[in-house]
Order: structure tokens, then sequence, then C-alpha cells
């Protein structure tokens, strides 16, 4: 049955425009010196008060709680694909806020962070089980700063040994994660992507047409966002290695295989893992991101510092003088590892097992049940394997016969509690996707429901398109005019801009 479902709305103000003259939430005391004045130089210190609103502690509780529940996305069922989101357990979230961790100074001596340091040595060392590889960082500040990380590691490694100037060359295939080739071109180097066969997949042929002396690495991710995961990437792995090459996986679509392979074991050189999706870290606003980096001990050398290493039972920080230093300011996110160590510990091997099986099962059964919705059709229906933990489809078909598009199912299912899918990385291999990936969190009843709110949307599309192209209706806003989002004499991203664009004065009146 399809829910009632209307979302909150309040109209709510600015929190600049809100309060009034002398309210306050908080009144320090007066201070009796101020010892550090004398150490701001004349230039530096104001002439006039910091525009700030004057409100009570009330208002500002109340306005936080409108607009926590205006928030349109991550509250309902968010099944959302082509990287792992899951559940984040409030005990991580809650041990990260506590003083003796959040007030930690990155300056510390050593012997004062002794169990933080415990914590990144300790997960290090799990993630070179789950992996191979011999050493792992946490400095990269997400998915592609680790595969940058990669990339400049390649150079590093390439000028160590005098062969930078010839290997000039990065490739990876037409549906591996943008943040592949970006990253590569950022870090100078030409890219070279491989196209997709009939299969879905990029071939082996392909691959070492395009493999030479001039190759310094393949970046990839495997299973890809359609599911397929590639029989053979240990032969694409060794295509590479024949050419003198090195391999990098992506592995963002994880959740499938974990605990089932190893990138080493398939002969790769590094690899990466999202903390803070897969696992069980808070994405985006919710927390900082982490990239784990791991590699091989040939390229241990060019990694960026500190290393954490245990020495005569201590912990201690070292910088890696041949590494390519910082990719981010000191060890990075700190915060983040303790809470995917606190969440791989609760889960042991076991439960990693365990969990990849759910989500595997679980895109499994979702499949079965949407491939029976009139309109829906999945990538490359030729490939009949089962696929991994998520499956890209497409409405193609649907907006031929009604021209409504993706985006606006997407935002009609929004009306029923659902969170808007996950459509695709641009550009478009697919026409009209959407990827939804149930991950191991969520139960049956709420993928059933789910599909069934998708399969309502497709019907009321038929009876009624304007309905659906207009939607959302029951959301905390209507449909967005996008015209004025890329003319930035329109839009403002902070208070003192938008006070000047829109000629308020100082008072915002």
């Amino acid at each position: 049955m399809i829910k009632e479902f209307h979302a909150a709305r309040w109209s709510e103000p600015l929190i600049m425009e809100m309060g009034g003259p002398g309210r306050r939430g908080f009144v320090p005391p007066e201070p009796i010196a101020d010892p550090g004045r004398d150490l701001v130089p004349d230039g530096l210190r104001r002439s006039i008060a910091p525009d700030l609103p004057e409100v009570s502690e009330p208002e500002v509780l109340r306005h936080y709680l409108h607009l926590s529940q205006q928030v349109m996305g991550m509250v309902g069922i968010s099944l959302f694909g082509t990287c792992t989101m899951k559940y984040n357990p409030r005990v991580s979230q809650q041990l990260a806020r506590q003083d003796f961790l959040a007030q930690i100074h990155p300056h510390q001596d050593d012997a004062t962070v002794q169990g933080l340091l415990e914590i990144v040595h300790r997960f290090d060392l799990m993630l070179r089980e789950m992996s191979g590889m011999d050493r792992f960082i946490f400095q990269p500040g997400g998915g592609a700063a680790a595969a940058h990380t990669h990339a400049m590691v390649t150079r590093s490694y390439f000028a160590a040994r005098g062969e930078l100037g010839t290997r000039r060359e990065i490739v990876t295939s037409a549906q591996a994660h943008p943040c592949n080739p970006a990253t590569a071109a950022a870090a100078g180097f030409e890219v070279i992507t491989v196209p997709l066969g009939d299969d879905g997949l990029p071939s082996l042929d392909a691959l070492r047409s395009v493999v030479s002396e001039r190759t310094a690495a393949l970046m990839i991710n495997n299973p890809d966002d359609m599911g397929l995961y590639n029989p053979q990437i240990k032969q694409w792995v060794d295509a590479v290695h024949e050419v003198g090459g090195l391999c990098f996986y992506d592995h963002a679509n994880f959740n499938g295989v974990m605990g089932r392979i190893r990138a080493r074991e398939l002969g790769f050189d590094a690899c990466m893992f999202m903390l803070h999706k897969t696992f069980g870290v808070a994405k985006g606003g919710g927390g900082p991101a982490v990239g784990a980096y791991g590699c091989s001990a040939e390229l241990e050398p060019h990694l960026p510092g500190p290393l954490v290493d245990l020495d005569d039972g201590v912990y201690r920080r070292r910088e890696n003088p041949g590494g390519v230093g910082r990719v981010r300011e000191y060890l990075g996110n700190l915060t983040e590892v303790v809470k995917a160590y606190a969440w791989l510990v609760a889960m042991g091997s076991d439960g990693v097992r365990e969990a990849a099986d759910i989500s595997v099962l679980a895109n499994n059964y979702m499949e079965t049940r949407l491939m029976a919705i009139p309109g829906v059709s999945k990538s490359y229906p030729g490939m009949t394997k089962h696929r991994m933990e998520m499956t890209r489809y497409s409405l193609g078909d649907y907006t031929a016969e009604t021209g409504l598009t993706a985006a606006d199912v997407q935002n009609r299912m929004t009306d029923f509690g659902v969170d808007a899918f996950w459509m695709s990385h641009e550009p478009w291999i697919i026409p009209e996707p959407f990827t939804p990936e149930a991950g191991e969190a969520w139960s049956v009843e709420e993928l059933d429901y789910w599909i069934d709110v998708l399969a309502h949307v497709l019907d009321e599309g038929r009876r009624d398109p304007e309905l659906v192209r207009t939607a959302p209706h029951h959301q905390v806003v209507a449909k967005i005019d996008g015209s004025s989002l890329d003319d930035p004499n329109r839009w403002a991203t902070t208070w003192a801009a938008y006070r000047r664009k829109n000629n308020l004065g100082s008072d915002g009146a």
C-alpha cells in the first residue's frame, strides 16, 4: 500500500533575517583581560562588529528543527547507487563527538595520542588483510582524492625510475568512475578510454591495443556501475604489467565483493576504499570523507607522509622523505577513521561476508521485481548473468511512450516518502538511467515499498503525465526553476552577497 505523505513546510526565513536587537542565547562574562590582543596586528583587527544575527536560544532551536524537518534527502528510503550508501551507526557518531577525540590537536606529541595512533595503525593492518596491500594511508579526503593520490604516486614512481618522460598515458574504461580519468588528467597524464563492448564490458583485446611503453597506469573500478563484474580483470592487470604499467583498483563498488576478493591477489599495485560509504561512515553533509589508499611495498616509498609505525610498543608518526608530500593536512579525517574502525570491528570477517551476500541477494531480488514493471529495462539486457550489488536501469522506453523523464519520475517519487534515486554519472551511456543499490541495511518490506512507489508513479504518468511532470507536490518545495543556477548575478552563497545583489541595506531591510 502506498503511504500518505506530506513533508513539513515552514516557509522558514534565513537565520540572518530573524531575531532583534539585544536578543541573546548566551551572555558571556566580561573578560578581566585580553592577553591575546597584543598578538593581533592593528591591520587585522575588526573596525566594526561582525554582522551576526541576534536571536534567543529557543529561536535558534526551533529554526534548525524546522530546517531538519524540511530536508528532502536521506531521510526516507534511500537506495543511492553507484557508490555504496549504508546506515551509519549512532554509537560511532556519538563516539567521535567525545572530547577525548574531538578536541585532539594534530600537533600534540605522539605520547599524548597513543590511543588514536593505535586505531590508525590497527585499521591499516585490517585493510591490508582485506586487500593484500602492504600499507594504507588515510589522508585522501574521499574517493577522488584517493584516485588523485595514485596519479601522484605514479608520477613519483616513474620519475624515480627515469621513465616519466615516456610514460605519459593512463588507461581507463568508458564505465570507470569519472574521478579516474579526471584525476589522471589533473596530474598531467593523457587519458586513454577503452570503449564498452556489446556485453557492457570493455574487451581485453581493446585494452591490449592501447597499452604500450607509454602506459603509466590502469585506473578502473570493478564491478562497474551497471553491476557487471569483469571476469577477465586478472588478464587486464597482467596485460598492463607486461608493458611495465601500474594498476589501481577503484573499490567504490566494494560492497558486493567484501571478503570475496583481494586486490593484491588479482595483481593490483594499489587500491582505495570509501570509508565514508562502504565502511558505515556518513557521507557529504553527514561528515567528512576518507578515501583510504593502499599500495604495494614497491610503491610505499612514494606515499605521502606522515605514516604511523609501531616501534617497541610505541606508536609514532614519521615522515616519508621520498614521498609525494601532503595530499591533505596531517593524517586526514581521523574521526572518520575511528568510526570506520568501530564498524569493521563490530562486523568482523563473518559479518563483512554476510553483508556482501545480503547486498547481492537484495539487488537481484529488486531486479526480478523491477524488470516486471512495464517501461523499465536494464542496461545491456543481453548480459543475463546476475549483477552484483547494484544494477543500472533505464526508463528510455517509458520516456519515448509518455514524454516523462527519469528526473520527472524521481521528483514524483519523493512525494511518497522515498528519497530521489541516483541516476548516473555523466555522460549517460544508458538513456534515462536510474541506479538503486539496496546494500545490506534495508528490509525486504522497505525494498518492496520503494519498488511499489516506482510502479505507482509510472502508472500515474500514463494516466496523468502533467501530475508527474510538475512534481513534487507534497514536498517542502515545488519543482525548482533552474534557469538562474548558471547566473552568478542571481544566486548568492553568503548573506553578504545576497544583501549586495538584492540592494539591501546593512540592516537587511
